[in-house]
């Protein structure tokens, strides 16, 4: 369909994806490749199973365990647990992948704290409106947290540590435990300003999807 990007058939997009997964392997700075690869999945959902089924591959028996290209595959399919959930049989056969034949045989290694990332976060994820930002992308290489900071009326800003599966509404309820405001009978939402409007951040909504929007 015509939108900001143009895309050919599925199959040539799953070829040209599958490209890209050799050449993160290799890249210095893999995080602009991660986010391309993440956008194609989100403008083409069918292409979401088919990347699962490919890191899968690509992270099974890899030439160097743990080695940083394998471990590009991993950060990459973190990524993927917090933005998309695949199929019901993808989801099986990934959860088999990372029980199985990696935290069973490398119980100790990075890869096995990839798939414990990985399995905790397909049980958060629901779904989102936009790719991970940059930002988000590095921290989740680290298996890290981000800090988003909230500026309130009145008192000085506030940092928050916040996942990829963070709601507006659980960063309002702890900044308002934090100022001394849970007896307080007002209401309390987040804003997002922009140089030429300011709207209120409906509850439900993910900070990290605003945080790529503000990038």
């Amino acid at each position: 369909a015509p939108g900001p990007r143009s895309y050919t058939t599925l199959r040539d997009e799953a070829v040209k994806l599958f490209n890209s997964l050799q050449q993160l392997e290799l890249e210095r700075d893999p995080v602009p490749l991660m986010q391309g690869v993440l956008q194609t999945c989100l403008d083409l959902p069918p292409l979401v199973d088919e990347i699962y089924c490919q890191l899968v591959k690509q992270t099974t028996e890899p030439p160097a365990p743990g080695g940083q290209g394998d471990l590009h595959y991993w950060q990459l399919l973190t990524c993927m647990s917090c933005t998309f959930l695949p199929s019901p049989p993808v989801l099986r056969f990934l959860h088999f992948h990372l029980d199985r034949r990696t935290e069973s045989r490398f119980p100790t290694s990075e890869m096995a704290k990839y798939a414990c990332f990985i399995r905790e976060a397909l049980g958060k994820t629901k779904g989102r409106e936009c790719v991970p930002s940059l930002e988000e992308i590095l921290v989740l290489m680290r298996r890290q947290e981000m800090i988003c900071t909230v500026h309130c009326p009145g008192a000085p800003a506030c940092s928050v540590a916040i996942s990829s599966h963070t709601t507006a509404e659980e960063v309002a309820r702890e900044l308002v435990s934090r100022l001394g405001l849970s007896q307080s009978p007002n209401l309390f939402a987040l804003y997002a300003q922009s140089r030429r409007r300011e709207q209120p951040v409906g509850s439900t909504t993910l900070l990290a999807d605003v945080l790529t929007r503000f990038e």
